[in-house]
C-alpha cells in the first residue's frame, strides 16, 4: 500500500492487491527493462521520469496508471492524466482500456484545455459566467481583434490581428491580464498605451460575449483556484494521482495549474468539504496531503520556447517538488547506436539538462551519411537520388522523411523531387508555389506575360490591398471586355470608367502603368542594341524585383512585425532567388520560359504511388514522429542553428535540442546534408558548416562529399548543375550534361483573351455577377489544363492521351531513341521510365514531354 492512502467515494479505505512493487510474474511489469519497471512501480509525492527519445515513455505511463488502479491505490476517477494533443490522449486511453478493460472507466485522460473546460463549465457561475460560455477559436479571436483595431485606428501604428493576438497570447500564458500589463508598461510609448487599450477592449468584448479564448481556458482555471480555495479543494481532493506527459513543453500557465492541483488542502478548507473529510484522509497536521504528481518528459526535447514553453519547469522539478524521485529511461528501442551516439554527442554540449545517454542493444547499424553540395540544388539532387536508391532497395516512400529548419528551404527540394518523379507531401506547411504570398507575386508575372488573364489580374488587384473592391473590379473587367482591350489597357483608361470613384481610378491607372513598364521590360522593350538588333528580354529577376519594389509587398509584410508575416516575406525573397537562379541557368530565356517552368513544377505534384509519399517537414513538426530514413538538410550556420537564435538567451541550446530531436527521429538511416553556397534574399552567399556537425565524432559520419572537398575543388564541379549521376555509377558522379529527370518542353509566346462574351449591362449587381461568372469559367479552364491559364498559348507540347507500355520504343526531341521500362502514376500525372540509347535512364511526364511512339 502506498504512503498516500486513498478512499473510495463512500469514504471506505481502499487496499489489498499484490502491493505497489509488483511481482516477478506481474503482466504490467513483465517485458519492461529495470528502469521502466521502477518508473511503473515507484510511489511517492512526486516522480520525474526522464524519458529519452524512443525509450517507451507512453508504455511506461499507461502501465503506471494501470498499475495504480489494479493495485487498488486509486479509483479511476481519482486519476488525472494530461497530454498535449487529443490524439495522444485518445491513444493513452485506448492503451489503458486494453490493459484494464472496463475497470478504466471514469478516468480523466485529456489535454490541458479539455480538462480546464470541464472544470470551468461546472464552476463558471462562481466568477460571473454561465456554464454555456462560448470558446473562441483563433479565427474568432482574429475577427474580434480586427474590429477593435479598426475602431481604434490602431493599424496606423502597425497593429494587426496577428501581431496583437500573438502578444496577448504570450501575456495570458504568463497569467498577465490587461490591468497587470498596464501597470508595468512604458507610459511614454504611444504604441504600448494603444496595445493596452486593444488588450483591455479584447477582454471586455470576450466578457460581454460570455466567451473565453483558448489561452483563457487554462489561465482562468488558475485564477479560479487562487480566488476560490474552496473550489480548488474539491479538485485537489478528487485527483489523488496526477500524471503529465511532455512536461518539458509546459508554459507558465500550465505549470501554475499543476501547482494548484497538487497543493495540500489546509485545515480551514478541510472543514468546509462536502462530504466531510474522513480521518484517514488527513495527516498529523489536519491537512489532506498533496496529490502524487508524476511527470514524463525530456529536457533535451524542449523545442517550443517560441510558444512559451519553459524548460525550467522540468530542469528545476526536484527543487519545485520536494522529495521527488527521478527515473531515467535511457534504453532506446527506435534507433541504431551510431544514430544515438551522434545525438548524445550533440546534446552533451548543452548544460541546461539532466544528464543521460541513450543506448540500444540492437547494434551499431549503418554509419551516418554526410554530403556537402555546391548549392542548395546540388544538395537537393543528392537527397532526391538517395531517396531513389532507398526506394529501389525496398524502403517505402512513406518511411522516408526530409527535415529542414525553415519552410523557405522547401523550394529547391520540391523542384528536384518533382523532376525525379518522387511523390511527396509537405507536413505542417504549404507547398512553396501554393503559398498565398508566392501566388500573389506570380500573379503579377503571369499578368505581365499575358495581360488577358482574368484570374491573375483579379488576384494582383488585391495583393497588397489597395482599396479596389469587388464592384470596382467588376466594372473595370466589364469595361475591358466591352472595348476589346487587354486588362492593362483597360487600367490605363480607368478615367473612362465613371462608375468607380476618382481615387480608385488613379490607383488603378498607376498600377496599370507599372504593369505596362514591366511588360516592356520583360519583352525587351522594343529597343535595339548598338548593333541594331532587338534588345534581349530583361532578366526575370529584374522584372520580379521591379514588381516587389513598386508594390512594397515585402516591406508591408515586414512592417506588420509578426513572425508569420516575416516568414511570408522570406518566401517572397526566396521567389526572387528562384528567378535569379533561372537567369543564371538559362540566360536570355525570358519571362515566358520562367513561367512555363514554374507552372509545370507547380502542376506536376501529387504523383500517385502505391507505397505512399516522402514526407517533407520542419524539424519542429517532426517531433513525435519516426521514419526508417531521415534527411536533415541545411545543416549550416545561420540555418541550423538559425541566425535569429544566436543573440537570444538560451537560443543556441534550443537549436541544439532541435538538432537532437531531428537526429533521433531516424530508425535505421540518417543523412546530414548542407550546401557551400545558398541563395537567400535574392543573393548567393557562402554557407558555413554548422557547429553541430563538428560536435559529432568523425568516425560516425561517412562523408560522400565533405565540406573540405567542396572548398578544395573551388566550387567548379556542381553536381546539380553539371553532373547528374549516370546509370550504374555506384554512387560516383560523372561530369555529364544536366537534364531534368522529368523532362518538359515548352516555350514561345502567345496570349488570348479568356473573356466570356456577354452583353454589357449597366446594372451594378449584374456587372458583379457577370465578372464572377467570367472568373469561374476561367478557373475551370485553368483547372482542366493545369498551370497558369493562357500563358504560352498552343506552343506547349500536349501529347493528349498518348498510351505507352513497357517495351515501347519512343523518340525524344533531345535525347533520341529509347525504350520504356515502366509506367507509374495515372491520368495527366503518368510518368514514363525510359532508358535512352545515348543518355541512359530518364523519367518523362508523358503528357508534356517532347516524345512520339516509334513503330518497330
Amino acid at each position: 500500500m502506498s504512503d498516500f492512502e486513498l478512499l473510495d467515494p463512500s469514504g471506505l479505505p481502499v487496499g489489498g492487491g499484490t502491493g505497489a512493487n509488483g511481482t516477478a510474474d506481474d503482466p504490467l511489469v513483465d517485458g519492461l527493462n529495470p528502469a521502466q519497471a521502477r518508473a511503473v512501480t515507484t510511489r511517492g509525492p512526486a516522480l520525474l521520469i526522464v524519458a529519452g527519445a524512443g525509450s517507451g515513455k507512453t508504455r511506461v505511463l499507461t502501465h503506471r496508471i494501470a498499475h495504480l488502479i489494479r493495485e487498488r491505490e486509486a479509483w479511476p476517477s481519482q486519476i488525472l492524466a494530461i497530454t498535449f494533443t487529443n490524439k495522444a490522449a485518445a491513444e493513452m486511453r485506448e492503451r489503458i482500456e486494453g490493459l484494464l478493460g472496463d475497470a478504466s472507466q471514469g478516468m480523466w485522460v485529456s489535454t490541458f484545455h479539455s480538462a480546464c473546460v470541464r472544470i470551468l463549465r461546472r464552476e463558471a457561475e462562481r466568477f460571473g459566467y454561465v456554464s454555456g460560455f462560448t470558446i473562441y477559436d483563433s479565427a474568432d479571436s482574429r475577427a474580434l481583434l480586427k474590429r477593435i483595431i479598426k475602431e481604434l485606428d490602431a493599424d496606423t501604428y502597425g497593429f494587426t490581428p496577428a501581431n496583437s493576438g500573438s502578444k496577448i497570447s504570450k501575456l495570458k500564458n504568463e497569467l498577465v491580464d490587461a490591468a497587470t500589463h498596464a501597470a508595468t508598461m512604458n507610459e511614454n510609448d504611444p504604441r504600448e498605451r494603444l496595445f493596452v487599450e486593444i488588450f483591455r477592449m479584447y477582454e471586455q468584448e470576450l466578457k460581454r460575449a460570455n466567451a473565453f479564448d483558448f489561452d483563457d481556458l487554462i489561465g482562468q482555471t488558475v485564477h479560479l483556484f487562487r480566488s476560490h480555495p474552496d473550489v480548488a479543494a474539491i479538485y485537489q481532493r478528487r485527483f489523488r494521482h496526477i500524471l503529465v506527459d511532455e512536461y518539458q513543453d509546459t508554459n507558465h500557465a500550465q505549470y501554475s495549474l499543476i501547482r494548484e492541483l497538487t497543493r495540500p488542502i489546509e485545515p480551514e478548507e478541510v472543514e468546509r468539504l462536502v462530504p466531510p473529510a474522513r480521518e484517514r484522509e488527513l495527516d498529523a497536521s489536519g491537512r489532506i496531503p498533496a496529490a502524487s504528481l508524476t511527470v514524463v518528459g525530456d529536457s533535451d526535447q524542449s523545442i517550443y520556447a517560441f510558444r512559451g514553453a519553459d524548460i525550467r519547469n522540468i530542469v528545476e522539478f526536484e527543487r519545485d517538488f520536494s522529495g521527488a524521485e527521478v527515473v531515467k529511461l535511457e534504453q532506446n528501442y527506435r534507433s541504431t547506436q551510431n544514430i544515438l551516439s551522434a545525438a548524445n554527442a550533440v546534446i552533451g554540449n548543452n548544460f541546461d539538462r539532466q544528464e543521460k545517454r541513450l543506448w540500444t542493444s540492437e547494434g551499431d547499424g549503418e554509419r551516418i551519411v554526410g554530403f556537402t553540395g555546391y548549392s542548395q540544388h546540388d544538395e537537393a539532387r543528392f537527397v532526391a537520388e538517395e531517396i531513389e536508391d532507398l526506394h529501389r532497395a525496398g524502403v517505402a516512400y512513406s518511411d522516408i522523411a526530409v527535415f529542414y529548419r525553415t519552410n523557405s528551404q522547401t523550394r529547391a527540394l520540391e523542384e528536384l523531387l518533382i523532376r525525379s518523379a518522387i511523390p511527396y507531401r509537405v507536413l505542417g506547411g504549404t507547398k512553396f508555389y501554393e503559398r498565398a504570398e508566392v501566388k500573389d507575386a506570380m500573379a503579377y508575372l503571369t499578368s505581365i506575360a499575358n495581360p488577358y488573364d482574368p484570374i491573375a489580374w483579379s488576384r494582383l488587384l488585391g495583393a497588397p490591398k489597395r482599396g479596389v473592391g469587388a464592384m470596382a473590379e467588376a466594372h473595370l473587367a466589364n469595361f475591358q471586355e466591352a472595348n476589346g482591350l487587354s486588362f492593362h489597357e483597360a487600367m490605363l483608361r480607368a478615367e473612362e470608367v465613371t462608375a468607380i470613384g476618382p481615387k480608385i481610378r488613379a490607383t488603378v491607372r498607376g498600377l496599370g502603368e507599372m504593369l505596362v513598364r514591366a511588360s516592356r521590360m520583360a519583352a525587351g522593350g522594343g529597343a535595339t542594341d548598338v548593333a541594331g538588333e532587338d534588345a534581349a528580354p530583361a532578366p526575370v529577376g529584374d522584372v520580379m524585383k521591379l514588381v516587389l519594389d513598386e508594390t512594397d509587398m515585402i516591406e508591408k509584410l515586414r512592417a506588420k512585425r509578426d513572425p508569420q508575416d516575416d516568414a511570408r516575406a522570406e518566401n517572397l525573397e526566396e521567389l526572387l532567388a528562384v528567378a535569379r537562379e533561372f537567369d543564371v541557368k538559362q540566360p536570355g530565356a525570358g519571362l515566358l520560359a520562367f513561367l512555363t517552368e514554374v507552372s509545370l513544377v507547380a502542376a506536376a505534384d501529387d504523383l500517385d504511388d502505391s507505397s505512399g509519399t516522402v514526407s517533407l517537414m520542419t524539424m519542429h513538426t517532426a517531433k513525435g514522429l519516426e521514419f526508417a530514413a531521415v534527411f536533415i538538410t541545411g545543416v549550416e550556420e545561420g540555418l541550423l542553428p538559425h541566425q535569429m537564435s544566436v543573440d537570444e538567451i538560451g537560443g543556441i541550446n534550443e537549436e541544439r535540442r532541435l538538432m537532437y530531436v531531428g537526429i533521433t527521429r531516424a530508425r535505421e538511416r540518417l543523412y546530414l546534408t548542407l550546401a557551400s553556397t545558398r541563395a537567400t534574399f535574392g543573393d548567393v552567399s557562402v554557407a558555413m558548416p554548422s557547429r553541430f556537425l563538428q560536435e559529432i565524432p568523425e568516425g560516425l559520419i561517412d562523408w560522400r562529399q565533405s565540406p573540405g572537398e567542396v572548398t578544395g575543388r573551388g566550387g567548379t564541379a556542381s553536381r546539380a548543375l553539371n553532373a547528374p549521376r549516370s546509370p550504374g555509377s555506384n554512387g560516383s558522379w560523372s561530369r555529364t550534361r544536366t537534364d531534368s529527370a522529368v523532362s518538359f518542353s515548352g516555350g514561345g509566346g502567345g496570349s488570348g483573351s479568356a473573356a466570356v462574351s456577354e452583353p454589357a449591362s449597366g446594372n451594378m449587381q449584374s456587372a458583379l455577377d457577370k465578372w464572377r461568372e467570367r472568373k469561374r469559367l476561367a478557373k475551370e479552364a485553368q483547372a482542366s489544363g493545369g498551370g497558369f491559364p493562357n500563358l504560352v498559348g498552343g506552343s506547349v507540347r500536349d501529347n493528349g492521351d498518348l498510351e505507352l507500355a513497357t517495351g515501347d520504343r519512343i523518340r525524344h526531341d533531345e535525347y533520341g531513341d529509347g525504350r520504356v521500362t515502366g509506367i507509374s502514376g495515372s491520368g495527366t500525372k503518368r510518368i514514363a521510365h525510359v532508358v535512352f540509347d545515348t543518355v541512359g535512364e530518364r523519367k518523362l511526364l508523358v503528357k508534356l514531354a517532347p516524345i512520339e511512339k516509334v513503330v518497330e
